[in-house]
């Protein structure tokens, strides 16, 4: 039996108007098939026209308190299995995204805790010092009033098929009061629209400042509309389909690009003795094994450091270990023959390696899952993904940020395993060559609320903010009715 499933939310009268193209998921022996809200270049204006003057006209009317109320209460809804559309949710994701029931439920769970009250107020002050600003005019610090505003059309492009993960822009978009519209990830195309259709029903003046549509990535008039229309774009995927997106954006459009970036893990010799080893391991067996390191901040390789009792050889077998125990209980989802191919290709890559004695492949390649030791430290490099990681033995994990370097461009998240002292320097390391998240290992793939993106703001970055100065207020007394 196929299942049939709308995509998005549209406000006012546009869902009855627009047409639908459907795509077909198959997984677990079970078939969705997602119809997907496609407008025509008209209709995209005329959305974008509708969102931006209701975020005018009311949104921008509205307390952040009220907009932070609308979004806890979605959250609660999505996080209540017996509510309708955590139901969907559960039956649906894992046949869309091939990611197996138990990690699609758990991470779900995970991950829409932190779009709660004190999440999403966490999320606020770690931008702004007084999210008043957002409200109206407060003072500033130096003298005279201050206050910021999100843009009128916020358009969000979204990708990837890990669950859920267009919610972070989706919500920050809400925050600063940014009419909003999104478009859907052909790999995930469920979440969003949920999301929104719950947001909607908390507070239905709100639901009109906000869409979530599809259209073909690169075609034409359709995808014109919306990038000639937005004040702000962000966007998320490849770098090449983000630097194609750039040149089709307005020079006068704020552009805030997300593409691919690197994730590794170290462990330090205090961190593998015969009691801890074998649980970080498990722990880092979590964070690759949790959406494939489909996510930019997941594994792709680990620095074990040599000199505890447990060394990198035998830590890379707890590794192997854990991940083997990992596929009978989270099965990996089906890959596709590119998925195979890549993971085929790292493993023979490595096998070259081990034919001269510098590497060892653990697991066969018929295993749902690949790890390498690695006895030099070799310079980061990319994995297979879809649970095939190397572990490369450092004399010392201070070696590590040199071997990390050459990705400055693309670093993003390290998982460390590190006692206090040695955690800090290695922080102001890895910061000096681009790595902007450093979190613990198990933590990897979970950022906190309010996390700095790829080392940005996520609320700032979208805010413009208007100053009335010191100079302004004071003149202003000189024609107030109590003016001597």
């Amino acid at each position: 039996m196929t299942i049939v499933e709308q995509a998005g939310h549209l406000p006012g009268g546009f869902s009855e108007a627009v047409g639908r193209r459907t795509v077909e998921h198959r997984a677990w022996g079970e078939t969705v098939a997602v119809a997907l809200p496609e407008l025509r270049e008209d209709q995209a204006k005329a959305l974008c026209l509708h969102v931006r003057t209701r975020a005018r006209e009311s949104l921008r009317r509205m307390e952040t308190a009220r907009i932070v109320a609308a979004i806890d209460r979605a959250s609660a809804c999505l996080l209540d299995r017996t509510h309708p559309l955590r139901s969907k949710a559960e039956a649906l994701l894992p046949v869309v995204t091939g990611y197996d029931r138990e990690t699609v439920r758990l991470g779900l769970t995970s991950y829409l805790k932190t779009f709660r009250t004190p999440q999403l107020l966490r999320f606020l002050a770690e931008d702004f010092s007084n999210p008043g600003v957002l409200d109206g005019f407060q003072p500033a610090v130096k003298g005279g009033l201050v206050r910021a505003r999100g843009p009128d059309l916020l358009l969000h492009v979204w990708a990837g098929n890990v669950p859920a993960l267009p919610l972070w822009s989706l919500v920050a978009g809400l925050l600063v009061k940014a009419g909003t519209v999104g478009k859907l990830a052909s790999a995930e195309p469920l979440t969003a629209g949920w999301f929104a259709q719950a947001i909607a029903e908390a507070d239905p003046e709100l639901g009109e400042c906000l869409a979530v549509t599809w259209w073909k990535g690169g075609e034409g008039a359709v995808e014109a509309a919306f990038l000639g229309r937005a004040d702000c774009v962000m966007a998320y995927g490849g770098n090449d389909t983000l630097a194609a997106l750039r040149a089709k954006v307005p020079v006068t459009t704020r552009f805030l690009p997300h593409g691919h970036r690197i994730g590794f893990a170290m462990a330090g010799r205090e961190a593998l003795d015969s009691r801890r080893a074998g649980h970080v391991a498990r722990l880092a067996a979590h964070d690759v094994v949790r959406y494939e390191q489909q996510g930019c901040y997941a594994p792709q390789m680990l620095f074990v450091e040599r000199g505890g009792t447990v060394g990198p050889d035998e830590f890379a077998r707890h590794l192997a270990h854990e991940l083997a125990a990992f596929a009978s209980r989270h099965p990996r989802r089906r890959l596709d023959a590119g998925e195979s191919a890549a993971i085929a290709a790292w493993r023979s890559a490595h096998e070259m390696r081990a034919l001269d004695g510098g590497a060892t492949l653990l697991g066969d390649p018929a295993d749902p899952w690949s790890v390498v030791l690695i006895e030099a430290a070799v310079p980061l490099s990319l994995s297979g993904l879809n649970r095939s990681v190397a572990v490369v033995a450092v004399d010392d994990l201070a070696e590590v940020p040199a071997l990390v370097a050459p990705h400055r461009a693309y670093l993003q998240t390290a998982g460390i395993a590190a006692a206090p002292a040695r955690l800090l320097a290695l922080a102001d390391d890895l910061a000096g060559v681009g790595v902007t998240r450093i979190t613990a290992i198990d933590r990897m793939t979970a950022p906190e609320a309010g996390w700095h993106h790829d080392g940005r703001f996520s609320l700032l970055d979208l805010v413009t903010v208007t100053e009335i100065e010191g100079s302004a207020e004071a003149a202003a007394e000189g024609f107030a009715p109590y003016a001597d």
